[in-house]
């Protein structure tokens, strides 16, 4: 098995389209870094459109066209963790152990989602090996997904025992 073949795997899906470029610029330096210590895939997957101001039937009608589109593109086999608002809080050493732990596993790749602005369906948390919420406060999805590729670079580096990470 060759080094390229043997590295892990970790993709980031996403529902919603990063637009501002400072947000896209700061996403791509931490997918860059990623590059380093694993092979990273970024998937976008459009946002469902709603009416301005949609009753619960069409968002709950919305998350189900997103649940179905984010089931098709879950890697097989894959350690997978939606990040959530109500989910588990970890502190950075913690979720560099909960990956350490899913590749010593036998898992060789991770999935994280970030949903939509109205959330994730109850069947893909239902999915999840673990449901992660960044802090109890409420942040952009674009910053968002910015902090995640930035945590993840830093559970990676945490594992190769790099300086980034004091």
């Amino acid at each position: 098995m060759t080094e390229d073949n043997a590295m892990f795997h970790i993709t980031l899906i996403t529902v919603g389209k990063l637009k501002e470029r400072y947000y896209a610029a700061a996403a791509d330096e931490y997918i860059r870094r990623l590059g380093a210590y694993c092979k990273f895939e970024l998937i976008e997957l459009p946002e469902c459109r709603l009416p301005e101001d949609p009753n619960d039937t069409q968002i709950a009608q919305g998350l189900q066209k997103e649940a179905e589109l984010i089931r098709a593109k879950l890697p097989k086999g894959c350690f997978f963790c939606v990040l959530t608002p109500e989910g588990k809080l970890l502190s950075s050493e913690q979720l560099a152990d909960t990956l350490r732990q899913a590749k010593s596993g036998g898992r060789s790749s991770a999935c994280f989602l970030i949903g939509s602005s109205f959330g994730i369906a109850p069947e893909i948390k239902r999915l999840a090996d673990l449901q992660l919420s960044m802090s109890k406060m409420t942040f952009p999805h674009h910053l968002a997904r910015v902090m995640a590729l930035e945590q993840l670079y830093r559970a990676e580096a945490i594992q190769a025992g790099s300086k980034y990470h004091k």
